[in-house]
């Protein structure tokens, strides 16, 4: 039986973070309310997600194995630019973000999950927090939980210096039935972590659970990423859609135009080992520039940010999902007993933002040490896409 309810808290942001943040809520008796900006289904913006200690742990508390909603990976191995291999023996499970949303989304049936509520102001009196949202929505609740990511609206309002920061690539993304590729490809890439890279250039590639969490073979998708330098001021140019839309932080799949399509094209046929450049060429491609967010302040007055609301990592570290999940786990047990009327637990709270921000620091450092080996967003490296 979940313990009684001492408080009410608000959760902006639906994603992964947001629900592992009402269920650690509900764990220490807390109700919790979760409110989403997006209108509709959610994008899986990250597709292919490293399963870590962080999240299997939550899984369990729900009665999931990890193991029940992963592909198992049984080797690491590297494609050279002429398609000749390194491998190397390196056990990983791999899951993804629909997976991963749908197992934390399900047993929340009876918690308050509103969709197309984009935070608009939030005010706090006494021990009350109203947050008022764009459509005219109001909601009150005792404490408000910022997990909405790295454009966050929470950061926003309670931090406002704070902004987003281009780091200097951007992630090419493919996420594709394996039933749609070839013998051959699937016989190089199942069951392992595939890799590659040179100057100013990565891509990794394993499978995922099928789209409704399949683990059979024939059912799963092929997931990639591809990391390429391409300069800020080039960034309107790979960001252009097909319909006309703006996008400045995610390009949807179908949204690439016929010619950044067709550069792209060329640009795997000359840079990449041939495997990968047939997998580019057959895939729905989608892109996401990568950002950072400089790690500052977690704890406000009846409010707190969790994941890349408080600041992000790099995504070469996998694990943004695993720290938003141990930040909402810490939060959680900082607030377990606190009633309203005792006031904020400031102490305990201090506590729990200087443990996380320095994890978060010294994890932001390491991302970015990995994407320098890299060559990533270096300026002494070879960039892509330049504007003619």
């Amino acid at each position: 039986m979940r313990p009684r309810s001492a408080f009410k808290a608000l959760i902006v942001g639906g994603s992964v973070g947001g629900l592992a943040a009402a269920h650690e809520m509900r764990a220490v008796g807390v109700d919790a309310a979760v409110y989403e900006r997006s209108a509709g289904r959610m994008e899986a913006r990250g597709a292919g997600i490293v399963m870590q200690p962080e999240v299997a742990e939550l899984l369990v508390r729900l009665g999931v194995t990890a193991r029940s909603m992963s592909v198992e990976l049984r080797e690491r191995q590297q494609l050279h630019l002429h398609g000749s291999t390194a491998r190397y023996e390196a056990p990983q499970l791999m899951t993804a973000w629909d997976t991963l949303h749908r197992a934390l989304r399900e047993p929340l049936t009876e918690v308050c999950y509103r969709l197309d509520s984009a935070l608009r102001r939030v005010q706090v009196e006494g021990s009350q927090v109203t947050a008022e949202f764009a459509d005219g929505y109001t909601t009150r609740g005792n404490f408000l939980v910022g997990a909405d990511g790295i454009g966050s609206a929470t950061r926003q309002l309670l931090d406002p210096d704070v902004r987003p920061a281009y780091a200097g690539y951007v992630a090419w993304r493919g996420l594709e039935p394996e039933s749609t590729l070839p013998r051959h490809l699937l016989d190089l890439l199942a069951d392992r972590f595939t890799f590659c890279g040179s100057d100013g250039l990565q891509m990794l590639c394993y499978l995922v659970p099928g789209p409704d969490g399949e683990l059979s073979e024939g059912s799963r998708r092929v997931n990639w990423v591809w990391y390429m330098n391409v300069a800020e001021r080039d960034l309107p140019r790979v960001l252009a859609s097909r319909s006309g839309k703006t996008f400045t932080t995610f390009l949807p799949p179908g949204e690439i135009t016929p010619e950044i399509a067709d550069e792209l094209a060329t640009v795997a046929g000359s840079s990449l080992p041939p495997q990968f450049s047939e997998l580019v060429r057959r895939s729905d491609v989608f892109m996401q520039p990568v950002f950072d967010v400089r790690p500052h302040r977690m704890v406000a007055d009846h409010a707190a940010l969790i994941g890349d609301a408080a600041g992000t990592v790099r995504p070469h570290t996998a694990s943004g999902t695993s720290k938003a999940f141990g930040d909402a786990a810490g939060l959680a047990a900082a607030l377990r007993g606190w009633t309203p009327d005792q006031g904020q637990p400031a102490g305990r709270l201090a506590d729990w933002e200087r443990d996380r921000l320095s994890y978060l620091v010294a994890l932001s450092r390491a991302g970015i040490d990995l994407a320098n080996r890299s060559t990533l967003g270096t300026t002494r490296s070879r960039r892509f896409f330049a504007s003619p």
